[in-house]
């Protein structure tokens, strides 16, 4: 708990006391929006620092990922002993970081004593033994990360390691394949075990080191449209797909101690466990309407661990909530194991006894946990936020489903203001923030974030619309969006609003959109084509279709032929969902923000959509910052932009935030 009379970094004194004599100070009245928030912009920038999914050292303790925004945004490797001392084990300047497919994951893996890691520096993957410093294991690139790797297993003898290898080279699409290098290797040409597809992920080699796993996939379709799962010899001879095609996602695939293949599916219209049974069928194994599983944006996901006694840990998610469950020897359901936390991301270790992951609750931050399964108790190893909340100043997601305008119904997470010292204007609603999420193959949870809290706890409702096309609610609602990208997201947040308004939940005067890349993409083009919003936020959102489709990574070059269509066959479409041909529709003001460095949305986007909104003298600011790249790492930047957004809302729904903050320029007429 937070201990009496705190004083936040607003300078605002709080008290929790609970004392039998002691009764609470009386609310302070205040206007929605102006509410002094103990959730202050400092510790809203310490919140960046981010947890990376952990594995078990051989001594019992953890190694995990740490993202720090105080350090530029590098990740650090991180090792907790089983009695709680913590050490870095990567050298200060290491980068913890891949970019194969952009946006990474699995960069790091146990291997023997020590780990493998891809240094973002250059792209290598090196070697750490305990008390030694890094060794480099693959060849030096010809430029820094020309070759990139990611998402190892490493052969049961600990000599041998399988891995995803992207090349890039100028002028060219990369190559991306799976490779095969010596555990001990310093800086040898890996070999070439499976190439030709367009994309690979998730080796895994069998326990008894005879078999290896993969998953392959190609142009136009993402891994959640359809991959094949692959068992192959360790050298990728007599390969043959065993699962997937064209119209089944495949993720997580893992051999279980005794050997048996498992993976989830989402032929079942859920991402569900199978296995490959001793005749090579498919069996499905505790089907739920839920998914266990998820979109593979990134390296390592692993919805499910294997456990000595023959159960299986799994994670689930349903809807906006996300829980921990464990499957029985031949049981054919998931029973929940009462958990507080649960991942944000499906990733799950274990070492046969205890699972550990990165996650989160309603109430409590992200942080490192170890569960006992068998008892159903877990325990906190590490917590960036340095301890517990109290409950009372946290706005809880309320799960809602409304209508839809294409006749089926949309679900969202809505948070009302909270905040105990203060009672609102009588007879004044809230303004409201929509949050169209990344992806937009992506979800929302109701885990708690800091950034929702940021706006809650100051008097601004929250509505994180899990919009047509979002995962959690299987594959018949994903594929709502497919050639509907900019058509059913928009429609599914101006339907959100609606709902809010017509319950008195907000106030329909003051109603803005945000979101991020692909979530930036929805609030333009809502901004552009809807009249529900009075103001929007766009970070390093997509304002040009036309433009992402010739000017984008590999991994998402064809994403848009499944939610838009061909391009160029089907370039009038593009033109005409994009947000930078309808500035004419567009009559409310808006806030960029955009990395430099972004090469997911290059900043040309952003500049394109303020010289149009200069063109129309339309209030706007744009904030462009330094060495940022595709979602903002460095502390400064999280500091500068949540300032920057907070003032803007003030100026635009006319409140005084209780906040110091800089002034923000707003360029164009506000009439």
């Amino acid at each position: 708990m937070l201990g009496p009379n705190r004083r936040d970094p607003n300078g605002v004194e709080t008290s929790n006391a609970r004392g039998r004599d002691t009764q609470p100070p009386m609310p302070t009245e205040l206007p929605y929006g102006a509410w002094p928030s103990e959730f202050g912009v400092e510790r809203l920038v310490s919140s960046g620092v981010r947890l990376g999914a952990p594995a078990f050292a051989p001594d019992g303790g953890l190694v995990f990922a740490e993202r720090r925004p105080s350090d530029a945004g590098r990740t650090t490797l991180v090792h907790v002993a089983p009695g709680g001392e913590r050490t870095d084990l990567t050298p200060p300047g290491a980068d913890v970081r891949t970019r194969v497919h952009e946006y990474g994951g699995a960069a790091w893996w146990p291997c023997g004593r020590g780990v493998v890691f891809s240094d973002d520096r250059d792209g290598r993957l090196y070697r750490l033994e305990p008390g030694s410093a890094p060794e480099p294991m693959t060849p030096e690139p010809r430029s820094p990360r020309a070759l990139r790797y990611a998402d190892g297993s490493v052969s049961p003898d600990g000599e041998t390691i399988w891995c995803v290898r992207e090349s890039h080279a100028p002028g060219g699409e990369p190559v991306n394949e799976i490779v095969e290098l010596s555990a001990r290797g310093r800086g040898g040409e890996p070999r070439v075990v499976a190439g030709g597809r367009d994309f690979y992920a998730a080796p895994r080699i069998s326990p008894d080191g005879e078999r290896l796993a993969w998953i392959e996939w190609d142009h136009p379709r993402m891994p959640w449209d359809g991959t094949e799962l692959v068992v192959a010899a360790p050298d990728g001879s007599d390969s043959r797909s065993v699962a997937g095609g064209q119209e089944e996602s495949i993720v997580s695939p893992a051999w279980s101690p005794a050997g048996e293949l498992h993976f989830c599916s989402d032929r079942s219209d859920w991402w569900n466990l199978e296995r490959i049974g001793s005749e090579g069928e498919r069996v499905a194994v505790a089907p739920i309407a839920a998914e266990v599983g998820g979109p593979a944006w990134v390296f390592g996901m692993q919805a499910f661990a294997f456990l000595d006694d023959g159960r299986i840990a799994c994670v689930v998610v349903e809807g906006g909530r996300v829980w921990v469950g464990s499957i029985a020897p031949a049981g054919d359901r998931i029973e929940p194991l009462g958990l507080e936390r649960a991942p944000g991301y499906p990733v799950l270790a274990s070492d046969g006894r205890r699972i550990a992951f990165a996650g989160a609750a309603p109430t409590l931050g992200q942080a490192i946990v170890i569960a006992d399964p068998a008892r159903g108790m877990e325990s906190v190893v590490a917590a960036p936020g340095g301890g517990a909340l109290d409950p009372g100043l946290i706005s809880v997601a309320r799960e809602i489903s409304f209508p839809a305008e294409d006749g089926s119904s949309a679900h969202a997470l809505f948070y009302a203001p909270v905040n105990p010292a203060v009672a609102p204007v009588p007879g004044e609603r809230p303004p409201l923030i929509v949050l169209s999420h990344g992806g937009p193959t992506g979800n929302s949870t109701d885990e708690f974030d800091l950034e929702i809290q940021f706006w809650t706890s100051r008097g601004i409702a929250v509505c994180d619309v899990n919009y047509g096309g979002s995962t959690g609610y299987g594959r018949r609602y994903r594929k709502r969006l497919e050639d509907a990208w900019g058509i059913v997201d928009v429609a599914d947040c101006a339907a959100a609003v609606r709902h809010l308004v017509e319950v008195g939940a907000v106030d329909p005067e003051r109603v803005a959109i945000s979101g991020g890349s692909a979530g930036g993409y929805t609030t333009l083009r809502a901004l552009t084509t809807r009249d529900e919003f009075s103001a929007g936020a766009s970070h390093y959102g997509v304002a040009d279709l036309g433009a992402l489709a010739r000017d984008t990574h590999k991994f998402e070059s064809r994403y848009l032929d499944g939610l838009v269509g061909p391009y160029p066959e089907r370039s009038d479409v593009y033109d005409e969902r994009s947000p930078i041909n309808h500035v004419d529709g567009l009559s409310c003001p808006v806030i960029l923000l955009q990395g430099l460095e972004d090469e997911v949305v290059p900043p040309a986007q952003a500049e394109q959509m303020v010289a149009a909104l200069e063109r129309k003298g339309i209030a706007h600011a744009y904030l462009a910052f330094e060495g940022e790249q595709h979602g903002f790492r460095r502390a400064e930047t999280i500091r500068r932009a949540a300032e920057a957004e907070l003032a803007f809302y003030g100026l635009i729904f006319g409140f005084e935030p209780a906040d110091e903050l800089p002034p923000l320029e707003l360029r164009g007429s506000r009439d």
